[in-house]
């Protein structure tokens, strides 16, 4: 949210969804931080816009453990909607964001306008129209996960796009692999985009989980983020065809560098050191199965 109010890249939805915070972070923290937004944001964005040209939109993406996320209103207002996008959580935070959807017609708006046909549902832990569901379920237990978007007309037989943003490492490596199996088993094309922590047992990457432990959050999925190796090998071992992974420097060095240079300019950064230790501890990998040659 602060990302957005002060320029780093465009999102008009945010605003409905998270109140702007008061405190600013200490300079180095917050730069480093919303540079690695930055990257994140465009280097998940670009690949789900791929996803969506190969496929001409004609596909479904589910956003797994999406939180506030804001992507089915951008994708809408650039006409790149899938046939259906499915957003999953947890029922308690899937309640909230309802809340916010129903009590606010910039959120609400754009759902009645995209949607046919039948009544749309909606009620305290789900909402399902005809472009756009959000399912309260627990990701690791995919057989009610699967139950429940099938309830909500999933189709196992489009292109179906599963996106993950820092939800596999809160989940053990059998539960996450569990997850993993199910995508790859159930659609026969289909690809996983998984961002999250990388090369974690350096000296930064403990004291990055120190830090996490001391405000009571355990990453229990953080053996799997050894390295790049150990996160494409758990997406070829759960039954992917492909699978690639790239640190959060190399997407960074990888955008346009016109509006990186533009985004430098933004706030001043002195530790640049610190910086690129923070973006060579995340990343992107993404996997893919694909029985169409897509």
């Amino acid at each position: 949210r602060f990302a957005v109010s002060v320029g780093y890249w465009k999102d008009p939805y945010i605003q409905y969804f998270v109140r702007q915070a008061k405190e600013r972070k200490a300079p180095e923290i917050n730069r480093g931080k919303l540079a690695c937004y930055y990257a994140r944001v465009h280097g998940v964005s670009y690949l789900i816009k791929a996803f969506l040209k190969k496929t001409e939109c004609n596909c479904q993406i589910v956003n797994l453990g999406a939180g506030m996320d804001t992507l089915f209103w951008r994708l809408k207002d650039e006409n790149l909607l899938p046939k259906k996008y499915f957003e999953v959580d947890f029922p308690m935070i899937v309640a909230r964001k309802i809340h916010h959807i129903k009590s606010k017609p910039p959120l609400s708006k754009p759902i009645m306008e995209s949607h046919s046909g039948d009544s749309l549902l909606i009620d305290s832990h789900s909402l399902d129209s005809s472009r756009y569901s959000i399912v309260g379920a627990d990701l690791r237990f995919s057989s009610d996960l699967e139950d429940k978007l099938k309830k909500h007309n999933l189709d196992v037989h489009l292109p179906t796009l599963l996106v993950a943003e820092c939800v596999l490492v809160y989940m053990t490596p059998q539960q996450s692999a569990e997850l993993l199996k199910w995508a790859a088993s159930t659609f026969p094309v289909v690809m996983f985009i998984n961002y999250e922590q990388v090369n974690m047992t350096d000296r930064f990457g403990q004291i990055m989980i120190e830090n996490l432990q001391r405000r009571q959050c355990n990453l229990a999925g953080v053996e799997v983020c050894r390295s790049l190796d150990s996160q494409r090998e758990r997406l070829l071992r759960s039954g992917w065809e492909a699978a690639r992974a790239i640190d959060m420097m190399k997407v960074y060095s990888s955008l346009p560098q016109a509006d990186v240079k533009r985004i430098e300019g933004l706030e001043f950064l002195d530790e640049k050191e610190l910086f690129e230790q923070l973006m060579q501890h995340y990343c992107i990998c993404w996997a893919s199965k694909d029985s169409s040659s897509l």
